[in-house]
């Protein structure tokens, strides 16, 4: 069932305040893609940015792991582990030959906490080979469990894997019974390790809607409409320090505590997120919930939006607040328009450089593309990509509107196919931009292809990417077929 809506003066804030917070959050030009206001568990304000889609799953990144902390606590309230048990105990056959005294005090809980012991991000490490969880338990553990605060996307990732090993089930089919189902999340996909084992500390892909509901459980205490999902004494430890992650931190909201797999904020608040802006951001004492999908290139704008948040929502929240409807048919307005970072549709040139079945072959590049050739069918342009694997593609393009259609592209860990909106642009006689957006992500790919007589300059471009490179390769035309 879709979360209820409302106005916001019935819920203690005035529909001019939010006026200007997302005014503000457009002069900052900051690249949220979704957001949903959610006070006394009605949907008060929202938009989704075109072309970004309210049904459309989105990927969380590290979000991930806040609910891959409410699992733990599932199969904790069920007895299938305990918050001490040693993290050696579930893994016998993956044991290094020497167990060290640090190795053999991690627990589960020191998981959650992010103080499993080691000093260094071992993402890479672990990452890289085959087998995570014996690769994990071999890696040196420098300090005493409980002691260090170091984020690790694989300690959450081994709580992923003691699921497994304690219930005989992946993330997915232990949480759609006891989570997703209760919440009302049906279109869900989680990433895995390449034995098989759910990422945990990465890799869910839900709707913006699902994480608003996810954050409505935690605001009352583990309880998703009548249904208990969770036992109140874990989503207290849950939302409680459990360990110090202030050394160092150069964001406020980054420097007040850490849960179990979950970010303790100012006021009594506490939040989920990722690096790329993914957020589910609770205010238990105002009764508030935020879910938020993004496109940021850092962490800097998040904490401006949480200091957005602070100032324009929370700080403004009055129990007296008047409706006046000028301001609420300006704040409907506001959000019924909000801007996306489209291309304009310009005019396609008299004489266009690209002639049908037209292709070219690429010099070696990062992507690995090796060959594009153009289609050109009654007005709509198909870009032909040759790969070599199962990146091969027709990709279609329409001169005066975007086009829906499916691409193999990157996720989080691993290539899958997906939905992606595609937008054709000239931007001179011989330069065409091809715009592709990666809807389930934050990822918006532009290939800028300038025409030369027997050649193209091809340029790739990402928005945002931990490992994607840019890169401008030469193509060689081969042959024309009128």
């Amino acid at each position: 069932m879709a979360i209820e809506t409302d106005i916001p003066e019935n819920h203690r804030l005035s529909s001019k305040a939010l006026v200007e917070f997302f005014t503000r959050i457009e002069q900052l030009k900051l690249e949220i893609n979704s957001f949903m206001l959610l006070q006394d568990g009605k949907a008060i304000a929202q938009f989704f940015r075109p072309p970004y889609r309210k049904d459309s799953p989105k990927l969380l990144y590290s979000l991930s792991k806040s609910f891959t902390s409410i699992a733990v606590g599932i199969a904790w309230d069920n007895g299938f582990l305990n918050l001490d048990d040693k993290v050696i105990s579930f893994f016998p056959e993956k044991l290094p030959r020497i167990i060290t005294p640090n190795l053999a005090k991690m627990t589960v809980h020191h998981l959650l906490s992010m103080n499993a012991g080691h000093h260094d991000n071992i993402y890479a490490t672990v990452a890289n080979e085959q087998d995570w969880v014996k690769t994990y338990l071999s890696l040196d553990v420098e300090h005493e469990p409980g002691s260090h605060y170091r984020y690790s996307t694989h300690s959450t990732y081994m709580l992923s894997a003691i699921i497994k090993q304690v219930t005989g089930q992946n993330m997915i089919d232990f949480l759609m019974p006891r989570l997703f189902e209760p919440l009302g999340i049906s279109r869900l996909s989680w990433e895995t390790c390449p034995l098989g084992i759910s990422a945990g500390g990465m890799g869910l892909s839900i709707p913006t809607e699902g994480i608003a509901k996810f954050g409505l459980m935690l605001l009352n205490r583990g309880v998703y409409e009548g249904i208990r999902i969770v036992s109140e004494q874990f989503i207290k430890l849950a939302t409680t320090e459990q360990s110090d992650n202030r050394a160092g931190a150069e964001r406020i909201d980054s420097a007040q505590g850490y849960g179990y797999q979950i970010h303790l904020c100012r006021r009594g608040c506490y939040r989920g997120d990722d690096g790329f802006g993914q957020l589910c951001f609770v205010a238990p004492k105002e009764n508030l919930v935020i879910a938020a999908t993004s496109s940021f290139k850092n962490m800097k704008p998040l904490q401006t939006l949480l200091d957005l948040i602070y100032e324009h929502i929370i700080d403004q929240l009055d129990n007296n607040v008047s409706y006046n409807p000028e301001y609420n048919i300006e704040l409907q307005k506001l959000l019924s328009i909000i801007p996306n970072s489209v291309p304009a549709i310009k005019p396609v040139p008299v004489n266009m450089p690209i002639v049908n079945a037209s292709s070219y072959v690429m010099n070696d590049n990062p992507h690995g593309l090796k060959k594009i050739t153009f289609h050109l069918k009654e007005g709509l342009l198909e870009l032909q990509v040759i790969y070599g694997d199962n990146r091969d593609n027709i990709l279609p393009f329409n001169f005066t509107e975007p086009m829906d259609t499916k691409d193999v592209f990157n996720k989080d860990l691993s290539m899958h196919l997906q939905k992606v909106i595609t937008y054709a642009t000239w931007q001179d006689e011989n330069t065409l931009q091809l715009t592709l957006f990666y809807i389930e992500t934050p990822y918006v790919v532009t290939y800028t292809i300038t025409f030369h007589d027997q050649t193209i300059d091809f340029q790739f471009n990402i928005n945002v990417s931990m490992n994607i490179p840019d890169f401008r390769v030469t193509g060689h035309l081969t042959n024309v077929q009128v």
